[in-house]
């Protein structure tokens, strides 16, 4: 079975860091484009971030970038997102996920459980 487990996710003071990782198993990500997003209560869907395979170009949403920095360890076989600067709205669960495309309006295809990323005084 392939799966995608997210880890590091917590809580964490407005302006703070956090690095989230992502562990693939049973399958390369050497082949993948690859991304992150997030969903909080009621809000929609927000796709934050998306690797490409083919040549490691990034894009990131608006509300993410300069602050947040993606990442991936093909030997590890592991996906990172580096959080900086974080915000009350950067609240929510964040999925890191394979994606078919890595473009501007990427669609994750498959995704892991979820790590909580909470950012509050």
């Amino acid at each position: 079975q392939v799966t995608l487990a997210e880890s590091g996710g917590g809580l964490v003071q407005p302006g703070g860091s956090l690095r989230l990782s992502c562990e693939a198993s049973r399958f390369a990500l050497d082949y993948y484009s690859i991304g992150w997003f997030r969903q909080a209560p009621g809000r929609d869907r927000e796709e934050v971030s998306c690797l490409r395979s083919s040549d490691g170009r990034t894009y990131d949403a608006d509300s993410v970038k300069d602050r947040f920095t993606m990442s991936r360890n093909n030997r590890r076989n592991m996906i990172y997102l580096q959080m900086r600067d974080l915000k009350p709205e950067d609240t929510a669960v964040y999925y890191c996920a394979i994606t078919p495309m890595c473009s501007e309006n990427w669609v994750p295809a498959g995704w892991g459980q979820g790590t909580q990323v909470t950012v509050s005084s």
